[in-house]
């Protein structure tokens, strides 16, 4: 597949782009004490919905998948991963380095919420939002599961050392990978 055959593919509203390279992507949450609630393993008992804003950001496992570059096929829809990362992305750490502020830098990433959920095909398979949104439960490896962020890192399910920045990688056609965990 050459760059005449792809089309960049939006990380966070799903929206095809033109053949130029975009600035849109997703934003990986920012590290946050795993979510403290009155409801214990509140993700296996509450909709989406109606988790608080904590809970919700806890879903993040912190892999940085989500910050990675995509590419459709025009013909086909076919969806490819790249290994290439958001700017944004702290390749170490697998977070956003500016989460915050992520919108001064990056104006058209976009907040997941519920509503969005639908819409993203492109979430990697073992995203927490995209598990519980099909009444899934967590993988054993999540954070919320053992209790430990670095969990995702040590089972190999992160973009930890698999990823380059966008401002080092060149054409995204290069750069097109198929990891058993997308």
């Amino acid at each position: 597949m050459g760059a005449a055959g792809a089309r960049t593919f939006c990380p966070m509203c799903a929206n095809l782009l033109s053949k130029r390279i975009s600035r849109r992507r997703a934003a990986s949450f920012p590290p946050l004490p795993l979510a403290r609630t009155a409801t214990p393993r509140f993700w296996e008992v509450k909709r989406l919905t109606e988790m608080t804003e904590t809970e919700w950001e806890s879903l993040c496992d912190g892999c940085g998948k989500c910050c990675l570059h995509k590419l459709q096929e025009e013909d086909t829809g076919h969806i490819h991963y790249t290994n290439v990362a958001c700017e944004l992305l702290d390749l170490a750490s697998c977070q956003c380095a500016d989460y915050v502020k992520r919108w001064d830098t990056v104006p058209d990433c976009v907040k997941l919420t519920p509503r969005l959920l639908h819409r993203l095909a492109w979430m990697p398979e073992t995203c927490a939002y995209r598990l519980l949104a099909r009444g899934e439960p967590l993988p054993p490896w999540h954070p919320l599961e053992t209790g430990d962020p670095e969990s995702v890192h040590r089972a190999g399910m992160s973009a930890r050392g698999r990823a380059v920045s966008e401002l080092d990688a060149g054409p995204l056609e290069d750069h097109i990978v198929e990891w058993s965990d997308l």
